[in-house]
């Protein structure tokens, strides 16, 4: 039970020439004794200023200043807490997502974390999804003229934290990312550009070609990647970046572009046939996402300013090699006569040399048309697909 506690409170005394005037007169009350329990928020008010010596008005100012404090920090937009997340603006196509085609949305975006994308972490997806809640939240909007739609987006924004919120569900959209799906299909550079620009200037070819390999070596599941390098790099570093991209292991799969069973279908030979039909189409889609990354390596290789620079290279040893081997050991460097023998040997070897070469030049070209020619079989059977199933549908 509450003890009641008396305080000594003494009122200063009136100045001698102080009168009060007409029209308060009346509802002054005359000075009385009262008590003051030590309960609730009045009380509460009575101690917080008295322990920090404050007005009524410098008490009220602090207390607002405190309440904005905290509104802040519970929002996650006190700077801090924020982890670069930011505030990305809502189009209207956005927020008029159909929370029922949940696989069409971009969850990155919805959660406004489109300049983030694959590289948020989960703490900044948390942060993107409190914001998003408490601004788009149906209670918060009940009642608001123009914001019918919420419910929907809500239901939108919850989808999002589900995908991105567990690892492989994320691994999964990350794979099918349409940001960077459409990067795949309009952003490659022009092959025939690209060889105008490296033939005035080398690091054209880096400045076009970097970004792709960035951009494709977080589906390796060897880790570090190689990366394109520079114009200077020695034979070894070349070979191994090519050897590596060749022999790609990726992660990516397709497991998200899977069709549902048949709503309220409960007949197990549907479920068969809907699974067995997923994974066909998955194993499709990655074969062609392989014969994609090979062609954009030939592609690559062939523009590859070092290639040829490599291959100047070994040609002059080469021939310093051979002008080391006519000349004979004595200090006047004059060449010693070779014998029909030596020169019937050196003539062969010349021979086979060219033939080799030009049985590597003739496999390199076939391997090439080989590639080229599964690219394109695999963008045209894409293409009879989409065609097929627009058809279906």
């Amino acid at each position: 039970m509450a003890s009641v506690i008396h305080l000594p409170l003494l009122t200063p005394p009136l100045p001698k020439d102080w009168s009060p005037l007409e029209s308060s007169a009346k509802s002054i009350s005359k000075l009385s004794q009262r008590v003051l329990l030590p309960v609730g928020p009045a009380y509460l008010a009575h101690v917080r200023r008295t322990v920090n010596n404050r007005t009524f008005e410098d008490d009220d100012r602090a207390e607002e200043e405190r309440r904005a404090a905290e509104a802040g920090s519970a929002s996650g937009l006190d700077g801090e807490d924020d982890l670069g997340v930011g505030d990305e603006e809502e189009t209207e196509d956005l927020l008029a997502l159909d929370p029922k085609e949940w696989k069409k949305q971009d969850h990155y975006a919805v959660l406004g974390l489109s300049h983030l994308r694959y590289l948020a972490t989960p703490d900044q997806i948390k942060i993107a999804h409190r914001k998003k809640v408490l601004k788009h939240h149906p209670d918060k909007k009940a009642g608001v003229a123009g914001d019918s739609n919420d419910d929907a987006f809500f239901k939108c924004i919850q989808k999002a934290l589900e995908v991105l919120y567990n690892p492989e569900r994320r691994r999964q959209f990350d794979s099918v990312d349409p940001f960077y799906t459409e990067l795949e299909q309009d952003g490659v550079p022009s092959a025939t550009e690209v060889k105008k620009a490296t033939e005035k200037n080398p690091q054209a070819f880096f400045n076009a070609w970097r970004p792709v390999f960035e951009r494709e070596a977080r589906f390796s599941k060897a880790q570090p990647v190689p990366m394109l390098g520079e114009i200077d790099d020695s034979k070894e570093k070349v070979e191994g970046f090519y050897d590596f991209w060749y022999n790609f292991d990726s992660w990516r799969s397709f497991e998200y572009l899977d069709k549902e069973v048949n709503e309220g279908s409960d007949s197990r030979d549907d479920k068969r046939y809907t699974e067995k039909k997923n994974k066909s189409e998955r194993a499709r889609r990655k074969k062609e996402d392989t014969a994609r990354l090979r062609n954009l390596v030939d592609v690559a290789l062939s523009l590859d300013p070092r290639i040829k620079r490599i291959k100047q290279e070994e040609k002059e040893a080469r021939e310093a090699k051979k002008k080391r081997n006519k000349l004979n050991g004595n200090a006047s460097g004059y060449a010693t006569p070779k014998s029909a023998a030596d020169v019937e040997a050196e003539r062969k070897r010349a021979e086979e040399d060219a033939r080799k070469k030009e049985e590597e030049e003739k496999v390199a070209k076939e391997e090439a048309k080989k590639a080229k020619a599964a690219a394109a079989n695999a963008a045209k059977k894409a293409r009879r697909a989409a065609r097929t199933a627009e058809g279906a549908a």
